[in-house]
């Protein structure tokens, strides 16, 4: 008995030593903002740890010594005594100068998060500017994890693909508010100007319940920039050789102490119909747009609210060149306006006691015709979140709350048939999520929560997330959950009527529901004072139902019905980043991608799929950041194309109507920018290999004949672009 007490009292004092074994903190500037990246090291030893994206970092005890030397460029290093359990708050002041002039440090500007239970990856504006950028859908040409490509050859709308699947099933949030469901989502991506991101999140997996049931693959968050941000004016004005010119400013003002308001404008239109293949359609749309954001940011006490209005209107003009006659052409006009209130309340800050409330409200209208074709479509939206938040110790946190949303459709199409839709959804529900938390090195989150769609009946969402770092340097991510969504065919795919199949929809199509399942292993190895990251991710989504689009079963007709049998999407991914000196970064990135759908009774692979995804990319910034040097190599593998059809060529001979799988191709984009005090001009080229899919519409010849299809898109349709453009801002309107 006394030898299993003894036992058990050593086992007890092991933990309790482990459990306090730490120390923590966060390092903050001269202003109180937080320091990403800050170098936190024990004195006389090579151990240390980098501040995450909220300046914060943990570091074991080291027996030999107690003393800390905290570093960041352009600051003085602090050293300071540190005794285990500790939670740091450190200060860096007295910014380093040389010659009066401002040393400033290269910020990461694509970081994976250290502390998040979710497998997160922040593109931050740094990283934005190293390409042109116009918009959120060309904000992931640096990012391996994100596909972004074309939906067809004649509307100019792109669609995101993140694990091997589409984009309608990415949830996508603007400042964590579900946005461009429904009617936006074809052309979604392009309602976000660059200029006008803070950063971008993005999270694979199943991610937190908080924000819905609807992510079956990931979520992307973007945060605008803000009234409270450092930058107070700025202004970029962009130019290419396809005849596309824009013009994007911002501006953040100090009412009183308490209130901040801000500006975002943007401008673009594209002036020349191009034609580069001579089929008689243009390369790209005309497309212009004009884009207004007004918010305001209130803080006092333990009080934080604020008010975002928003005003859109985009018009699109594409197919045949318009001094054909009687040419075939498409025509969109988008009218968009958002207004959401935030409101948030601290009562305990001690505990992180908190409500949180946050209202929505979006009204969308489009207009189009695609040839003889006619889809115009109207969606109001209303949304509604509230949540409490609190913690009874550093390792317990609790986050409860109700949700509504809803949604007025009035669709209609004008095809092979005529079909007008008028429908209303509704969906209340609640939800809540459980934070386990020891000491940063293990996180359990586990999530649930229970909807009720007024077409789809109840339903429950269960999702849970793990963490846990072994060593400093090693972190262990795996998740699995379930996604919902409900299909909007015609909303998400209005882009098939530029071709001549015929849309078929099986009537009561079912709800959309996965199982998501993802694994991920990140090291930071440290060689010859800088950090080697590692990364090797596997995600597997399992679709329980899905709404099948079939373009194999009829090559005149696209069918819409609901799955009988399996379908999934396994994402493997392996990268590797580095600041091989001082200046240069380097990114390696290889994806393989196996994404299979039963058609007809056949488990196949799913058409306009890349296989594989490769990525290089080189950053190189000059001392004092006088220049900057980008360079962006993507590979992308080959897959299949939907099913073709026998014809007889010139020669009599018989043949396919379209080649029925794509092949390997390679697009290198370069940028090169040079800094002045407050402001920078850049200069860039796009597709340097000027490489474009062959033949991208078929039957050209003949638009409004029965074989005509501009949607079998699988590379770009435009070759080289070059561009160049000017940034300016300032931190300080007296400057």
């Amino acid at each position: 008995m006394r030898t299993t007490r003894l036992i058990l009292t050593n086992i007890l004092l092991t933990t309790l030593f482990f459990l306090h074994a730490d120390v923590r903190g966060v390092v903050l500037d001269e202003k109180g903002e937080t320091i990403v990246g800050a170098n936190v090291v024990w004195k006389g030893t090579s151990k240390g740890a980098s501040t995450d994206l909220d300046g914060r970092f943990s570091l074991a005890v080291d027996e030999s010594t107690d003393t800390l030397i905290v570093s960041y460029v352009s600051y003085k290093n602090d050293t300071l005594i540190a005794h285990d359990g500790e939670d740091l708050t450190i200060r860096l002041s007295g910014a380093v100068q040389l010659s009066n002039v401002d040393v400033a440090a290269k910020k990461v500007s694509l970081t994976k998060s250290r502390v998040s239970v979710f497998d997160t990856q922040t593109i931050s504006g740094e990283e934005l500017c190293k390409a042109a950028c116009c918009n959120l859908a060309e904000s992931f040409e640096t990012n391996p994890s994100v596909d972004v490509a074309y939906s067809d050859a004649a509307t100019g709308a792109k669609q995101i693909r993140l694990l091997g699947l589409s984009g309608q099933y990415v949830q996508i949030m603007t400042e964590n508010i579900p946005n461009f469901r429904g009617i936006s989502a074809p052309f979604g991506l392009n309602y976000i100007p660059g200029p006008w991101m803070e950063s971008i999140q993005v999270s694979k997996g199943t991610s937190s319940v908080l924000n819905g049931y609807e992510a079956l693959t990931g979520q992307i968050n973007v945060e605008y920039k803000k009234p409270i941000s450092e930058e107070k004016v700025a202004a970029n004005v962009f130019v290419s050789s396809a005849a596309r010119a824009e013009i994007n400013a911002n501006a953040a003002f100090t009412v009183n102490p308490y209130v901040s308001t801000g500006f975002l404008l943007h401008a673009s239109d594209e002036f020349v119909e191009w034609d580069h293949n001579k089929d008689g359609f243009l390369d790209m749309p005309r497309v212009a747009q004009y884009n207004l954001i007004d918010r305001w940011y209130i803080k006092k006490g333990a009080y934080t609210g604020q008010i975002f209005a928003r005003g859109l209107y985009e018009t699109r003009k594409g197919g045949q060149i318009r001094t054909m006659e009687n040419p075939y052409h498409v025509d969109i006009q988008t009218g968009r306006a958002e207004l959401f209130m935030k409101n948030g309340y601290v009562f305990d800050p001690e505990n992180g006691t908190s409500i949180g409330i946050i209202t929505n409200a979006t009204f969308h209208n489009q207009q189009s015709v695609y040839g003889h074709k006619e889809y115009n479509a109207t969606q109001w939206n209303a949304y509604l979140n509230a949540i409490f938040q609190t913690s009874w110790t550093d390792m317990h946190k609790l986050s409860t709350g109700l949700s509504f949303n809803y949604d007025h459709y009035n669709e209609h199409l004008f095809a092979n048939v005529i079909n007008d839709t008028i429908r209303n959804e509704f969906v209340p529900g609640i939800f809540a999520e459980y934070t386990f938390n020891w000491n940063n090195k293990l996180i359990l989150l586990g999530g649930l929560r229970a909807d009720y769609h007024s077409t789809y009946g109840a339903f429950v969402t269960p999702r849970v997330n793990f963490k846990y770092n072994p060593c400093d340097f090693l972190h262990l991510r795996a998740s699995v959950g379930m996604g919902h969504r409900a299909p909007n065919v015609l909303a998400e795919n209005n882009n098939l009527l530029s071709s001549s199949r015929q849309l078929v929809i099986e009537d009561n199509l079912k709800m959309e529901r996965a199982w998501n399942y993802g694994l991920s292993l990140t090291g930071y190895i440290p060689i010859a004072g800088r950090e080697l990251t590692l990364s090797a991710e596997c995600y597997y989504t399992d679709f329980l139902n899905q709404t099948v689009v079939d373009m194999d079963a009829d090559p005149h007709k696209v069918l819409f019905y609901n799955l009988d049998g399996r379908s999934y999407a396994l994402s493997a991914q392996a990268e590797a980043t580095m600041e091989v000196f001082k200046g240069f970064t380097a990114t390696l990135a290889y994806r393989y991608t196996d994404v299979k759908c039963t058609y007809q009774g056949v488990l196949r692979e799913k058409p306009l799929t890349n296989r594989f995804k490769g990525l290089a990319t080189i950053s190189y910034q000059t001392p004092l950041k006088k220049w900057q040097f980008d360079f962006t190599a993507q590979f992308n593998g080959g897959g299949r194309l939907p099913d073709s059809y026998d014809v007889v060529d010139v020669d009599g001979n018989m043949t396919k109507k379209w080649n029925e799988t794509f092949k390997p191709y390679t697009i290198l984009n370069a940028q090169i920018t040079k800094y002045f005090r407050t402001w920078s001009i850049y200069a860039g080229a796009e597709n340097m290999t000027n490489f474009t899919q062959k033949n991208p519409i078929i039957d050209v010849t003949d638009p409004f004949g029965d074989n005509f299809d501009a949607t079998m898109i699988w590379g770009p349709v435009h070759g080289y672009k070059v561009y160049v453009g000017m940034r300016w801002a300032l931190t300080d309107w007296k400057s």
